[in-house]
């Protein structure tokens, strides 16, 4: 059976109401990026594709998302 990863938000608070604030500013897009491109809609393509890696651990490009191996 093949097991989901585990997602979890940043544990540091204050960056997570940053990256949440920066959300609602640019209509649900990454703050951290420049261009509104739907590949760039939180939850990005980028860290997507990287959920769906077995062998990735780590954080959104935000910074927002952690993702541990699963």
């Amino acid at each position: 059976m093949e097991r989901k990863p585990k997602i979890r938000l940043n544990e540091d608070k204050e960056v997570v109401a940053r990256i949440k604030e920066g959300l609602k500013r640019k209509d649900g897009y990454c703050p951290c990026r420049l261009p509104k491109l739907e590949e760039f809609k939180c939850i990005c393509q980028e860290f997507r594709e990287q959920m769906e890696d077995p062998e990735f651990e780590g954080y959104c490009h935000c910074m927002l998302y952690y993702k541990e191996k699963g």
